[in-house]
């Protein structure tokens, strides 16, 4: 009689140590990372890049429903001051709701997210930034998880959630209320809910093998919530769809692959009659149904962008549903077309092929108004640059290498699915860059970053050898893995107080730069 437990095993190793440590291990990590992340958190006090759409879009959300337009323009330094000194009236006063109404180019969810802070703790620096920190913290926990998981390691784990929290981009963007970061998060969630979802299929499958023939697996609740996730990434930002797609493919992959590994008769037709149907359930009507419920706002009030609230309360329900439905699709309509065409020259922007080397970051506050006071020195700086950490991403690309070769070599599940993540992150970006010229920035890659890390961890691996290695080839990979941990933490410190707002003297802003085109304007 064969031995199901050896297959069981084979499909799904155990996990190490006890629960406990391994939850101990990555909250501590992330605790200091959160730490990063919170203190001085209303640091700059002032209104940050793109922070003057989003912090004033979130406060419309939580007080009207939708986003409303705002007196002047949108980038009004006037209206900013008005946020800064406590004055909320930056929104006009209108006779009808409609006349206030306004376009915005991406799905609400991230706005919502931001709103909450606003909504516990204020309308100032510190309230609209809150989510973005609590959401960059989590996400550390997560990734700590997600890498332990799939590493069987807890010392990986919280190696990955270090490497992740000492991210200068990751760090900038958990401190700065922009769409990313959120956008990072609920990829991230969603990849390590597939992950989950991996084991339990696989021990599911392994089980109901031993029975007899294998059909379905039932419901699947950690795929569910990967389509929960994954629909949210598509409400913060469109560009969650690549993320979506992929994943979806590699979900029904592995489904494939563990029926094939177990032996079972048929395992195409068993992976698309009994799998697919499931698949299509969670990773499609749920993130559709995710993404709509995100337009809630827009739906249940009078004032959002194109609305046409009197045209479709003019009849009976069955016609507000269609007609509202048609105004929505029609909304839908403008922003892919505003997408499409959005060729604005930025001082800032970037080409795709540059991101991971970092050669044209992001600055997102440079006042040019400090007293000599401020550092005692005759000129001083403070800035925020959304760069990430060199060490870091230097080696993360060398590291991307390295597991296309293992992937190559051994076809191993998890080389492949962090590379799937680099790929649905980064290269769509290229065709827009070719084929559209479309205007784009560094941060655009922070979904991207826990791939990076994930792929670090992987060659870390590797460093380390097996548990049951010899102690001189053990001793020897954690020296290396250690040595690198410790540059990148030097590294970020380094550049800590450009991430942060310090003020410091224009010299020792000018030491951290790393390259002159961190500074200088882009060619037009």
């Amino acid at each position: 009689m064969r031995n199901w437990g050896v297959s069981a095993q084979r499909l799904v190793p155990p996990m190490p140590g006890t629960p406990t440590l391994g939850w101990a291990g990555p909250i501590l990590v992330a605790l200091f990372g959160g730490l990063l992340r919170f203190i001085r958190l209303d640091e700059p006090k002032a209104v940050v890049f793109d922070e003057t759409y989003y912090a004033k879009d979130a406060y419309s959300l939580i007080t009207h429903g939708v986003e409303r337009t705002m007196l002047g323009d949108a980038k009004d330094p006037i209206a900013d001051k008005r946020l800064i000194t406590g004055n909320l009236d930056i929104f006009k006063q209108c006779p009808q709701p409609d006349d206030c109404a306004s376009f915005v180019a991406h799905p609400p969810l991230g706005k919502w997210m931001i709103g909450v802070g606003e909504w516990l703790f204020g309308m100032d620096p510190f309230g609209w930034r809150f989510a973005a920190a609590l959401i960059g913290t989590l996400s550390i926990l997560v990734m700590a998880r997600v890498a332990r998981r799939m590493t069987r390691s807890t010392l990986l784990g919280c190696l990955a959630g270090l490497l992740l929290s000492l991210d200068g981009l990751h760090l900038v963007l958990s401190r700065t209320a922009l769409l990313d970061i959120f956008l990072m998060f609920w990829v991230l969630a969603g990849f390590a809910c597939l992950v989950t979802d991996r084991d339990w299929a696989r021990q599911r499958l392994a089980d109901r093998h031993e029975r007899g023939p294998v059909r379905g697996l039932g419901p699947r609740p950690w795929r569910l919530a990967a389509g929960l996730c994954l629909g949210a990434a598509c409400a913060v930002k469109w560009s969650g769809i690549f993320f979506l797609i992929a994943f979806a493919v590699m979900s029904l992959m592995w489904d494939l692959g563990a029926r094939r590994a177990l032996g079972v008769r048929q395992p195409y037709r068993g992976a698309f009659s009994y799998d697919l149907p499931g698949a299509f359930a969670a990773m499609a009507l749920v993130p559709a149904l995710t993404f709509l419920a995100s337009w809630t706002g827009w739906f249940a009030t009078s004032g959002g962008w194109g609305r046409n609230w009197a045209q479709a309360t003019s009849s009976g329900p069955v016609f507000f549903v269609v007609d509202s439905v048609r105004s929505w699709l029609q909304y839908q309509l403008q922003v892919l077309g505003y997408h499409s065409n959005l060729h604005e020259y930025h001082p800032y922007m970037s080409e795709p092929w540059q991101w991971p080397l970092l050669i044209r970051p992001v600055s997102f506050h440079y006042p040019s108004d400090l007293p000599p006071s401020a550092c005692g020195a005759d000129k001083c700086s403070q800035a925020v640059l959304g760069v990430g950490t060199p060490a870091l991403w230097y080696a993360a690309v060398l590291a991307l290498v390295g597991l296309v070769a293992w992937y190559v070599a051994t076809r191993d599940w998890r080389a492949g699915a962090v590379l799937l993540g680099v790929a649905a992150g980064w290269l769509p970006w290229f065709y827009y860059a070719l084929a559209d010229n479309r205007t784009m920035y560094l941060f655009y890659m922070i979904p991207v970053v826990p791939f990076m890390v994930l792929a670090l961890v992987l060659v870390a691996g590797l460093a380390l050898g097996r548990q049951d290695a010899p102690s001189p080839r053990r001793a020897a990979g954690a020296a290396v893995v250690g040595a690198f941990a410790l540059v990148v933490l030097i590294n970020f410190w380094w550049l800590y107080p450009v991430l942060t707002a310090e003020t410091i003297t224009h010299a020792d802003w000018w030491a951290r730069m790393l390259m002159r085109s961190w500074v200088t304007a882009a060619p037009k």
